[in-house]
């Protein structure tokens, strides 16, 4: 099979900081930076006084260009501990003046009403921390935007536990929902001859299922499947969300079948269901900025657009949460888990061992999937439940528990069916049991059933589903 060499985040890292080296050299009288890795107390109070500079806007555009462009290249080459520091500088000392906002706010409970939408302007003026200003210089930069993003994505791990990282976090957050729109967004058709430079990238960003090199890419791109991305114009070769789709005769229930290097290709003009096996988010730093309900939405209408055939959309889900939740209620022994005929067959099957301690055990060898007797008894028990654990559990009041069940029942769709064995790659029977679901998008009911789970929580389940909740 072909390897792939997917540019490395070090190589990318060092092209852009040499183009913004250039940038920074673009300028008379800008001070050359050379900061420690793990930026020393001398760097940073180097580093304050960049920071002052770019909000200073001393000079003119180039000036201000460069000075973002060194104090963006030093960032790029400081350890986790020196970028920590650099983001805990600018979230801590560029943040709103808390007197001048005092000021505001009393400025604003004494105005009379014919001054007081100038007392409300000035508070949202003085709110605004001049790290926003920072952050927003980056953006007329090559590869800004990206840089950015991977800012927000280092954000996130790294504010954990600490309020002023957290804030600017947040800050960079909302720059970015406004940035990417969906707007501004373009859907784009990638096929076998899109530039190669971006098929690299849905190989290294393929989250859900694998791809295993360019004989598997290929397969994927094929004249019976469609792959659309979302793509930013700041962000022109880079996918930040894309979706697989098999065009297929009925609905597809085993992910193997799709995934089949060796099956022949079908026929998309005899095709009448589109199953979307892969959604992928690129960017990390794009998480809690969501476009993916409008990636699907668009995806349904260029299909419906190409082939008239079309009457089913429904995905092929995995069920990522459905086992480390299942072993939770083995291990806390929860009373009921198990009805009375699943306790008597693993009881028999399990030579007497409690019904409870037999199932753990027996998913503990994935050696089960090739016991057909075995992998029987384990079926009515383990549907039951992953039914009930995307149907019936609960994060919070009115969310559904499983992250990917969230997002189809948010955008509209119904809990089909579930497939049995659907999935025995290693990390399908981690996840899943093996099990994996299809929500269908039926276009006459999407927005009522968005509105039902959306206002009320309320999860809409097949008739098929429904019986397997009763055992």
């Amino acid at each position: 099979m072909t390897q792939v060499m997917v540019p490395s985040l070090l190589d990318r890292i060092k092209g852009l900081a040499k183009s913004w080296l250039d940038v920074a050299g673009s300028a008379k009288g800008c001070e050359a930076l050379n900061f420690a890795p793990d930026l020393s107390d001398d760097d940073l109070a180097c580093l304050r006084g960049q920071m002052q500079a770019c909000l200073d806007g001393k000079g003119g555009e180039v000036s201000a260009r460069a000075r973002a462009a060194a104090l963006g290249r030093e960032y790029l080459s400081l350890s986790t501990e020196g970028r920590r520091r650099f983001l805990k500088l600018a979230a801590d000392e560029f943040g709103p003046d808390s007197h001048a906002v005092d000021q505001a706010m009393e400025a604003l409970r004494q105005a009379p009403a014919d001054k007081r939408a100038l007392a409300e302007q000035r508070l949202r003026q003085v709110l605004e921390p001049p790290r926003l200003t920072l952050l927003t210089q980056f953006n007329a930069l090559p590869e800004g935007v990206k840089f950015l993003v991977d800012m927000r994505a280092e954000l996130a791990v790294l504010a954990k536990g600490d309020a002023g990282l957290r804030a600017l976090e947040a800050d960079l957050k909302g720059l970015l929902a406004a940035w990417f729109d969906v707007g501004f967004l373009e859907l784009r058709r990638l096929t076998w001859a899109s530039p190669a430079n971006v098929l690299e990238k849905l190989i290294h960003y393929e989250a859900v299922h694998a791809i295993h090199g360019w004989d598997d890419l290929k397969n994927r791109l094929d004249s019976d499947r469609r792959l659309y991305g979302f793509f930013h114009p700041r962000m022109p070769d880079e996918p930040l969300i894309f979706v697989e789709v098999a065009l297929v005769q009925g609905m597809s229930g085993d992910i193997h079948q799709l995934l089949d290097l060796n099956a022949p290709p079908g026929n998309p003009e005899a095709a009448d269901t589109a199953i979307f096996y892969s959604i992928n988010n690129a960017q990390r730093g794009l998480n809690g900025i969501s476009f993916g309900n409008f990636l699907i939405k668009r995806v349904v209408e260029e299909l419906t657009r190409e082939f008239k055939s079309l009457k089913t959309f429904a995905t092929l889900s995995p069920l990522p949460g459905f086992r480390p939740w299942l072993e939770a209620k083995l291990g806390t022994g929860e009373p009921g888990l198990l009805t009375g005929p699943e306790h008597r067959a693993l009881a028999q099957i399990s030579n007497g061992l409690a019904a409870k301690g037999s199932l753990k055990t027996l998913l503990a060898d994935p050696a089960w999937i090739d016991d057909s007797h075995l992998a029987e008894t384990l079926r009515a028990p383990l549907s039951r439940l992953a039914a009930r654990y995307l149907a019936e559990e609960r994060k919070g009041a009115d969310r559904a528990i499983d992250p990917v069940a969230h997002f189809h029942l948010s955008n509209g769709a119904r809990i089909e069916r579930l497939n049995w064995l659907a999935d025995t790659s290693a990390k399908g029977l981690a996840q899943s049991c093996g099990l994996m679901v299809n929500y269908l998008y039926k276009l006459d009911d999407i927005e009522t059933n968005h509105e039902a789970y959306a206002g009320r929580g309320k999860v809409v389940i097949s008739q098929g589903v429904k019986a397997l909740l009763k055992g």
